[in-house]
């Protein structure tokens, strides 16, 4: 008499288009941590300052922001401290790069573990996003040393503290945005390589046009309504509104960030999933 098999595990193809399978994720959130700590550590192992690169990259870019755009082109910064004010720029700016240009290659750069094992492909990009909130975390902690001290020795700190609940808000959307463009551009890569060589120039050109840089507040009504159409725009200046006063917040074009973070992760999933069912045939 034959017996009945029962597996462990079995493996179906996606039905539908839309399918996220968050369960299939949960099951493998230990896989989710490793990676995260292999992302964190794999990225300075061999470094002889390490973990301290944290802490020198968005100071020294600061630094040379303020020396350049500052004392050199003399651009404004709303009254703010310069290095305060371009700190608060590059916190929520970096996290979001890094989360775009790291999951833009997530095919590219792990096809040969994607052709040997199974698992979520959508644990890789998701590692990024996590990993990267730790490297937020220590540079947000930096900008908030900078911060006190001018906030206590001088007047030109008025933070809106009814306001910091947002700041959750505010980090979210930026990891949806990174993720959803990153997953985006991974899933066009397999079969057009001319991207890769296009993010790290494309990241660049969006900074300039995401007011990390240039505050909105002395540019045109016309000019202002193109800026915040990026919706990265509005994010920025709503972090800058709320700890150092100046800057510009807007529910409605808050709303409209949140509203194309959903959309934008709705269809590069679907694009994802898509890619992923014949990726191999094409990487």
């Amino acid at each position: 008499m034959q017996t009945e098999e029962h597996w462990d595990l079995i493996i179906k193809p996606k039905n539908k288009w839309y399918q996220l399978d968050l369960a299939a994720i949960w099951r493998y959130r230990d896989l989710l941590m490793l990676l995260v700590r292999r992302d964190f550590v794999s990225v300075y192992k061999q470094t002889i300052l390490g973990p301290l690169w944290f802490l020198i990259q968005p100071v020294l870019t600061a630094i040379t922001f303020t020396f350049i755009f500052g004392s050199v082109a003399k651009i404004s910064t709303d009254s703010n401290p310069p290095i305060l004010f371009y700190m608060a720029g590059i916190t929520l700016w970096s996290y979001f790069s890094d989360c775009l240009t790291k999951t833009s290659n997530t095919f590219i750069a792990n096809a040969s573990v994607f052709g040997k094992v199974y698992f979520p492909r959508l644990i890789i990009p998701l590692s990024v996003l996590v990993s990267n909130l730790i490297k937020l975390g220590i540079q947000f902690l930096i900008f908030v040393v900078i911060w006190i001290y001018f906030y206590s020795t001088t007047n030109q700190v008025n933070p809106h503290w009814n306001l910091m609940w947002l700041l959750p808000l505010l980090i979210f959307i930026m990891a949806g945005l990174g993720f959803g463009f990153g997953i985006l551009i991974s899933s066009l890569t397999t079969k057009y390589r001319d991207l890769t060589f296009l993010v790290g120039f494309g990241v660049q050109l969006l900074m300039y046009a995401s007011s990390v840089v240039i505050p909105i507040s002395g540019m045109s009504d016309k000019v202002k309504f193109v800026m915040l159409l990026n919706p990265l725009t509005s994010i920025i200046e709503t972090f800058k509104y709320i700890f150092l006063g100046s800057g510009f917040y807007d529910k409605g074009w808050l709303f409209y960030s949140f509203s194309f973070m959903g959309l934008l992760i709705m269809i590069s999933v679907i694009i994802f999933n898509k890619v992923e069912k014949s990726f191999m045939d094409t990487v």
